[in-house]
């Protein structure tokens, strides 16, 4: 007779092989398989969908979420993010164009975390939110997570108690050890929409092929990330030309490369057609900044400002020119990106100023 084995829900036969005494001879359990029900999401606390194994807090994802990185990153008031993709089995996402998120299925969830580990006093770590954007029948839908103190919850508050979103008080240390303190903003439902609306619907930001072109380093080793979407299942397929966006703090790559790479992650989702700044005169997409009028050189500013300021980018002459001026500013009617950061960003601004002091053409 057969013996019967019995093993905890959450573990799972992986690999047998039967021998005449019928032995198995190789058992290998796997993390927990992810709770998700499409209808029921979003759930109440993060915990329960199972993203991670272990301690919440140490955001160690559960089989099949698959972190991910652009080459670019959004800034957020310097916070750091971890990023992941869960997929529901037997469906995957579509290429559609280098500039274009991926074409996700039915019951995708992009999970982004933002937290900082240098949290004074002490230099501890600490996350603040967690941000998910799932895909149900009627959309993209946003869920917006809280952390508590202990770091052991995150609590959604995605509702209609929370539609002015709140503020958290934060002290950290910047990489040059500049301490920083500033009350980080957590997005209510309406503000991410207005940076995620493309054709007045809700869709994701850094999920191009065109950032997702390089490689991470995944625990078993260095891979493309497209590849290793398709490789897990979760797309289709790609091209081998994708004209791809750098890293902006890579100073091996050409510096005009760097700073439309640092546009288009941080601005190009509002300044492009159908979007929350269509009717501004700039457009900041990486595949139409090879022409420098898109990115403002010798326009003129489409809105009083200051008599000094005629032009978007004046070439050579970063204090005459409207966007050098908006990206210094934390006055939040003057400031751009209007939403996501209440400082400065002191590397983006350098790189921005550098890039004018290289332009000589004159402006009619």
């Amino acid at each position: 007779m057969k013996k019967l084995y019995l093993f905890p829900i959450f573990c799972f036969l992986f690999i047998f092989s039967c021998k005449s005494d019928e032995k198995i001879e190789s058992i290998e359990t796997v993390n927990p398989v992810v709770n998700f029900n499409i209808d029921a999401v979003p759930y109440a606390k993060l915990s329960t969908y199972a993203f991670f194994k272990g301690d919440l807090k140490d955001l160690n994802p559960s089989t099949k979420v698959i972190p991910y990185e652009p080459a670019s990153s959004l800034f957020t008031d310097y916070a750091l993010k971890k990023r992941f993709i869960w997929m529901p089995d037997g469906v995957k996402a579509n290429y559609d164009g280098d500039d274009k998120s991926l074409n996700f299925p039915l019951g995708t969830v992009l999970i982004k975390n933002f937290y900082y580990n240098t949290i004074q006093p002490g230099n501890t770590t600490k996350i603040l939110e967690t941000r998910l954007m799932i895909k149900k029948s009627s959309g993209w839908v946003f869920a917006e997570y809280l952390w508590n103190d202990a770091q052991t919850e995150a609590e959604l508050v995605t509702g209609t108690n929370f539609t002015t979103g709140s503020s958290v008080n934060i002290t950290f240390k910047k990489e040059n050890n500049d301490v920083v303190t500033t009350d980080y903003r957590i997005p209510s439902e309406s503000e991410c929409f207005a940076c995620h609306k493309l054709d007045n619907k809700p869709v994701p930001i850094g999920v191009k092929p065109q950032n997702l072109n390089v490689s991470y380093n995944y625990p078993n080793g260095l891979k493309n990330q497209l590849q290793k979407l398709v490789d897990e299942g979760y797309l289709q397929s790609f091209p081998s030309n994708i004209v791809s966006t750098v890293n902006y703090k890579d100073t091996s790559k050409p510096l005009d490369i760097r700073l439309r790479s640092y546009l288009d992650i941080n601005c190009a989702h509002c300044h492009q057609e159908n979007a929350r700044c269509d009717y501004r005169a700039i457009r900041l997409s990486f595949s139409q900044t090879t022409n420098l009028s898109k990115i403002g050189v010798c326009v003129m500013a489409d809105e009083p400002i200051d008599p000094s300021l005629e032009r978007i980018i004046m070439p050579g002459n970063p204090s005459k020119s409207v966007m050098h001026f908006r990206l210094s500013s934390v006055n939040e009617s003057n400031r751009m990106p209007l939403l996501g950061r209440t400082i400065v960003h002191d590397e983006g601004l350098d790189l921005l100023k550098q890039w004018i002091n290289t332009l000589n053409q004159n402006c009619p």
